[in-house]
């Protein structure tokens, strides 16, 4: 990852670190309190459906700014859906876009591998296996996961 850091810097390009995640309309239950005796009881509908969602967190490397990119999906992120997202990602930054990026099997696949040949700004960069601790946007989903535990949503 130092190359990329330092060809990054030298060509002015944004860093951009990506993630996707689930969420369920069943909830999270977390750690909570309740007064002795009295049980908490979550109440929810027996529903199976979720959404998926990717994000990106780009850092500028000229200006030093901080964006978060996201999309929601109602079906499972594959090649399609990161394609999708990485187009529309690439309209909003200028310049050399170096993607970090865990090796999720939708990220090896043919179709992102095409993209990347043909958009040469695009470069992409593996995180080392197990190594969700250097993806700032892994903190992003469990930020969200806590604040939407115990949480019960009707619908999508």
């Amino acid at each position: 990852m130092a190359a990329g850091k330092k060809n990054a810097a030298r060509l002015g390009a944004h860093l951009v670190f990506a993630d996707e995640s689930g969420f369920l309309l069943t909830p999270t239950v977390a750690k909570t309190w309740a007064p002795v005796g009295r049980t908490p009881v979550l109440r929810h509908f027996d529903r199976r459906d979720r959404i998926s969602v990717i994000s990106a967190v780009s850092v500028s490397s000229k200006l030093q700014r901080l964006n978060l990119y996201f999309q929601l999906h109602l079906k499972n992120i594959q090649q399609q859906e990161i394609c999708s997202f990485l187009r529309d990602l690439l309209r909003h930054l200028r310049g050399h876009v170096f993607l970090f990026w865990d090796g999720g099997r939708p990220h090896k696949g043919r179709l992102v591998q095409e993209l990347c040949r043909r958009v040469h700004r695009l470069h992409l960069v593996r995180f080392p296996g197990y190594a969700p601790e250097l993806n700032p946007d892994e903190g992003i989903w469990k930020l969200a996961k806590q604040k939407l535990a115990n949480g019960c949503p009707s619908d999508i």
